[in-house]
């Protein structure tokens, strides 16, 4: 077998492969004799037909199935002899192929050369603030009362900023038929009130009916009312008064298991520390990996990159399916999406292709142990024995990336004990 390789760039290599004429007769005879053994050709006895008739009938689909078996083979066979590795499926054109004449095609392909990562002591990390400020826990504080606060009826005024108003709404504009809604509860106040409507309804007391209209702006952010106007005609109902409970030992209690409103706010802290920690931890690694992608000296090859991106959608549309949100139902622009995800696709596999080189050089490796872990927990967080889930990945060839992302974490820590960590004196 002939093979000549060509680099178009760093990672993007072209192999002009010819396969002797001796070899493509063999295998066409082969895959003939099959033909014969099964084919039913008029005026002949199914098996007894001729091996120049069924090479002469079926002629296309016998060319089909000789390069469908010898391709793979000698691109397999090409890539090895050379040392290179394909990080996708090979893509075949300009193929030629006749019964007595060699076998010609070119298969282009990814591969990621060797490369040095460069001085790990130069990465320079500056872990991200994990401070919980006293602000922060009174916020959450804060917070937690607005969700324990009651309503109460407002009687002898009329309506006032920060009311619970409840009213019937009429809503109409000039190109559809009334919309109606009856005791609906509206806070003043709210951002999702239309611009000028709670002014409206100040100063009005129960009983009270009142018509106007809102001409909403130009930039308004739901596109169907931008610059309309929209009649309302509302009928007060009843006024209610958001009251917040307390900041007191008594609320403490009422939250749980906390006799004080110093335990409370202990464990308040306990729960920012704990976020801001991981929160921090995310931080970090993002910066690192930013930086590791940083010294790829080659650009990542465009099938990797499709590659993450669609693992990005997938994942995105799993999470909407979780939810129960059908993804093409969900107006989602998935071109735009997608666009918008390739920029940092590229920087995510450009990191990890640092790190495989880290790792190989290293060497880093994960154990069988490592991974049957790895197994456990994903099967411990679906509810199925670690069996049954082994089994699925092997199943769907997934064993693999469960190594790959081990190996990876593993050089996340090598390469932090490597890393000048800079710390605020």
């Amino acid at each position: 077998m002939k093979t000549e390789f060509v680099d178009v760039n760093a990672t993007r290599k072209n192999v002009r492969v010819e396969i002797p004429s001796e070899i493509v007769s063999a295998e066409i005879d082969r895959i003939a004799r099959d033909y014969s053994r099964k084919a039913r050709v008029p005026g002949f006895r199914p098996g007894k037909t001729p091996p120049r008739v069924i090479k002469q009938r079926f002629k296309d689909q016998i060319l089909h199935d000789v390069a469908h078996d010898l391709i793979p083979r000698a691109v397999d066979d090409a890539l090895r002899e050379k040392g290179l590795e394909a990080v996708d499926t090979p893509d075949v054109r300009d193929v030629n192929i006749e019964d007595g004449q060699p076998l010609t095609f070119t298969a282009s392909f990814d591969t990621v050369p060797p490369f040095d990562p460069g001085d790990l002591s130069t990465i320079a990390i500056r872990p991200a603030s994990r401070a919980i400020t006293d602000d922060a826990v009174g916020l959450s504080l804060q917070r937690l009362r607005e969700r324990g606060a009651r309503f109460e009826p407002v009687e002898g005024r009329g309506v006032d900023h920060g009311d619970t108003v409840v009213l019937d709404l009429e809503r109409r504009d000039k190109a559809a038929a009334p919309d109606v809604h009856k005791d609906v509860s509206i806070e003043l106040g709210a951002k999702a009130n239309p611009p000028g409507f709670d002014e409206q309804l100040l100063g009005l007391e129960v009983g009270a009916t009142k018509s106007f209209e809102i001409p909403y702006p130009q930039d308004y952010p739901i596109g169907e009312l931008a610059g309309t106007e929209v009649s309302y005609t509302v009928t007060v109902k009843g006024l209610k008064r958001r009251v917040l409970p307390e900041l007191d030992d008594e609320f403490a209690k009422d939250m749980g298991e906390f006799d004080t409103l110093d335990a409370l706010t202990a464990r308040v802290r306990e729960d920012l520390e704990h976020e801001a920690k991981h929160a921090a931890e995310r931080e970090d690694r993002a910066e690192l990996m930013k930086q590791l992608a940083a010294r790829l000296p080659f650009d990542v090859p465009s099938s990797m990159i499709e590659r993450e991106v669609d693992r990005r959608l997938e994942d995105f549309a799993r999470r909407l399916i979780d939810q129960n949100v059908d993804p093409r139902q969900a107006g989602i622009d998935w071109n735009a999406f997608r666009e918008s995800q390739r920029e940092v696709a590229r920087e995510a596999v450009g990191a990890a292709l640092v790190l495989d080189e880290i790792a190989r050089r290293e060497p880093l490796e994960v154990t069988d142990d490592e991974v049957q872990r790895e197994v456990e927990r994903y099967a411990e967080r679906s509810g199925r024995t670690p069996a049954a889930v082994r089994a699925a990945l092997e199943k769907e060839g997934s064993l693999s990336r469960v190594y790959a992302g081990l190996r990876r974490e593993k050089t996340i820590d090598f390469v932090l004990t490597r890393a000048t960590i800079a710390r605020d004196a």
